[in-house]
């Protein structure tokens, strides 16, 4: 499926099973295709969707330039498309960005933002500081080794070969995606909001630290804390069994708080 905007890109996205929504956002490596582990399972009991950011995947991939600033637009038009409401939205490390400030654009329709292994660019200079010092531990080690434990990757070679290759699919690059971080919402503007916000993290995430992820969820009056031990920054992808059930908890929970006393 797909929605045309009003520049001419086109945003594929795909729509499975019924129940409560959950909307799923990918990072910097991925696309649609990359939920394949939570598809399956999710779709059972709730309404599973899937979208490719412009520049990934089947999404306006021949565009000549891409500006992460339109990827929340892209994410409303897909919830506006299928007028979807009461959504649990989660992004995925850099996804989490696009889905918080896509959830401050339309909070008729999302109920609850979970920020996967992201603070979702919460502007505020502590965590500023906090994200900055992680990132320089971060280089340090070879891509690889900062979104898949090297236990994962010794032990499971043909599923690391695979999420290599999700990325070749798509077109927009990490240069592309530096602008989204820009201009982030700040901490009162995500807690006056009213959506329910939940930082979802590893215990052994090589990007992002707990204790920053922590302080974050500190910082968030209301906000959830789900920190997991033994997974890595791609949850998703090396412990979808963690990950599944930790994203049912918080859909679990979202439903609950929106349900009429």
């Amino acid at each position: 499926m797909g929605v045309a905007l009003s520049d001419g890109t086109k945003i594929y996205y795909e729509r499975h099973g019924e129940g409560p929504p959950i909307l799923l956002v990918h990072g910097s490596g991925g696309h649609h295709a990359a939920w394949w582990q939570q598809v399956a399972v999710l779709r059972e009991h709730y309404t599973v969707v899937t979208v490719d950011l412009r520049g990934f995947g089947n999404s306006g991939s021949s565009m000549p330039e891409f500006d992460g600033q339109d990827f929340p637009g892209d994410i409303v038009a897909v919830l506006d498309r299928e007028d979807l409401t009461d959504v649990l939205l989660f992004g995925q490390s850099i996804g989490a960005v696009a889905a918080l400030r896509a959830g401050l654009l339309r909070p008729g329709r999302v109920s609850g933002v979970a920020l996967g292994h992201s603070l979702g660019s919460i502007s505020h200079p502590e965590l500023s500081e906090l994200v900055a010092a992680d990132r320089a531990e971060a280089v340090r080690l070879p891509v690889i080794d900062r979104l898949l434990t090297r236990e994962f990757q010794e032990n499971e070679k043909a599923m690391t070969f695979l999420f290599q290759q999700q990325g070749t699919f798509n077109v927009a690059t990490m240069a592309d995606l530096r602008n989204l971080s820009a201009g982030g919402p700040s901490v009162e503007e995500v807690t006056a909001s009213g959506l329910d916000i939940t930082f979802l993290a590893g215990e052994r995430d090589a990007v992002i630290s707990p204790a920053t992820v922590r302080r974050a969820h500190e910082l968030v009056e209301g906000s959830h804390l789900e920190l997991v031990p033994g997974a890595p920054h791609s949850m998703y992808w090396e412990r979808p069994d963690l990950f599944n059930a930790a994203l049912i908890r918080i859909r679990e929970r979202v439903s609950q708080r929106k349900a009429p006393a």
